[in-house]
């Protein structure tokens, strides 16, 4: 086929790799523009770029496509069969999703209509699913609200973070892709519209939903959201009037309980109780303007005096 991709972070290269082994002509790739990157804030050309331009495709780079004349203009040119949207990160407009004759094609990490919406990954994790998956379907206009064409299930491994998981569905969800363009070519595949009333938001991550709210989530509540919350906003709480950042935690076993965010000093442990009776053990932790540290060299600079308090 002949097609356009429109992609940008890294978790969109294996599908445009795929695409390319599986014979289609990438007329043209569509990337965000290049910004500033790490600390050094240096211009990195985007992930989908890279790989764009080692295989020798065409490709370009909008700000903007909602009312961009010369971007319409280049696509209606191509003519293309359909558009692969993979992580672009911008709106489709409704020109765009009426071009090619067998429609824009997304790919999307979870099992809509569960998790529609901008963080999918972090959120499964977040809330404690054991089973995600890939969902590719037909764009219209609503947030991921088009109809169904396949669905892949995946199993998020009890340990799994949100970076382990998009490795995991970039590489799955790049055949199902494959596998979505030749159904749809020979017509085996129906689109089946999406049960609205099952359906759930993923949204966008804020810093503050790595705050840790020992009052009303349980440990397994905030081990969840410390996996699901990986590399960014990751976990944090407040000590002393400081944030307390939990780089490294995990569900602990302890039978009395105690007030949430009341800290417990077991030998070389550090533990914080939680919501019905819980407890975490936070195994390594960075005070506000000091350097990452395991509990037990933490706690040798930081008095944890009896009735300390988190939160």
């Amino acid at each position: 086929m002949r097609l356009v991709f429109c992609g940008t972070p890294r978790f969109a290269v294996p599908t445009l790799e795929a695409l390319l082994a599986a014979g289609h002509e990438i007329a043209l790739v569509v990337s965000q523009p290049d910004r500033p990157a790490g600390r050094s804030q240096q211009v990195a050309a985007t992930p989908v770029k890279q790989t764009a331009l080692a295989a020798g495709l065409a490709i370009t780079q909008p700000d903007k496509i909602r009312n961009n004349q010369e971007f319409r203009a280049q696509l209606e040119t191509i003519v293309p069969d359909a558009i692969v949207v993979v992580a672009y990160g911008r709106i489709i407009p409704a020109w765009m999703l009426a071009l090619p004759r067998l429609g824009c094609i997304n790919l999307h990490a979870s099992l809509l209509p569960k998790y529609r919406g901008a963080a999918p990954i972090q959120w499964a994790i977040a809330m404690g699913e054991t089973v995600t998956g890939n969902t590719t379907m037909l764009l219209e206009e609503g947030l991921d609200t088009g109809p169904i064409l396949l669905q892949q299930e995946v199993v998020i491994g009890s340990e799994q973070t949100a970076v382990d998981l998009f490795d995991v569905l970039s590489e799955t969800g790049a055949p199902l892709v494959v596998r979505t363009l030749a159904g749809l070519s020979d017509q085996s595949i129906v689109p089946k519209a999406q049960d609205h009333s099952r359906a759930t938001l993923a949204p966008l991550l804020e810093r503050e939903d790595g705050r840790m709210d020992f009052a009303s989530r349980t440990a397994a509540d905030l081990w969840n959201r410390w996996r699901g919350f990986q590399p960014w906003p990751g976990a944090f709480t407040i000590l002393d009037g400081k944030k307390l950042l939990v780089h490294r935690l995990r569900v602990a076993e302890k039978a009395e309980s105690g007030a949430p965010g009341e800290v417990r000093v077991e030998g070389h442990l550090m533990l914080v109780a939680c919501a019905e009776g819980t407890w975490l053990e936070l195994i390594e932790v960075q005070l506000e303007g000091k350097k990452r540290l395991g509990a037990d060299e933490f706690l040798r600079g930081v008095a944890m005096p009896p009735g300390t308090r988190l939160g």
